[in-house]
C-alpha cells in the first residue's frame, strides 16, 4: 500500500495547467464555446449584422477583458437574450475570468 501511495502522489501532479484548463473551458463550458461570440482571448466580436425596416441591426458580445470578477460572475449567472445559461460552479467562473483577464496570454 505505501508503494500505491508513493506512486500516486508523483501520478496526483496537476497534467495541464491553469490556463490550458481555462482555456479549454473557454472554447467549451457547456456546448456553445464563449470564444464563438467574444473572440479567441475575450476581446469582443460581432455575432451578426442584417437590416430590419431599412435600419442596419448589429449583434454583438462585448469585450470582457477588463470585466471586475464581481460583474463577471453576476454576468453568468443571470440570463441574457442571446447569451446561452452555463450553469457553472464557482470554480469554473473563476477559471473563466482568470483566461480573459489574465496577461499570460496577452
Amino acid at each position: 500500500m505505501v508503494l500505491f501511495f508513493g506512486i500516486h502522489d508523483v501520478c496526483a501532479e496537476d497534467f495541464i495547467t491553469k490556463m490550458e484548463y481555462a482555456k479549454m473551458l473557454y472554447s467549451n463550458p457547456r456546448g456553445i464555446g464563449c470564444n464563438k461570440c467574444h473572440g479567441e482571448k475575450g476581446e469582443g466580436s460581432i455575432i451578426s449584422e442584417y437590416t430590419h425596416k431599412g435600419k442596419k441591426v448589429v449583434i454583438s458580445a462585448p469585450n470582457i477583458t477588463a470585466v471586475s470578477k464581481e460583474n463577471f460572475f453576476k454576468a453568468l449567472t443571470v440570463q441574457h437574450k442571446i447569451m446561452p445559461t452555463y450553469f457553472l460552479t464557482t470554480q469554473e467562473m473563476d477559471s473563466l475570468h482568470y483566461y480573459v483577464s489574465s496577461e499570460v496570454k496577452k
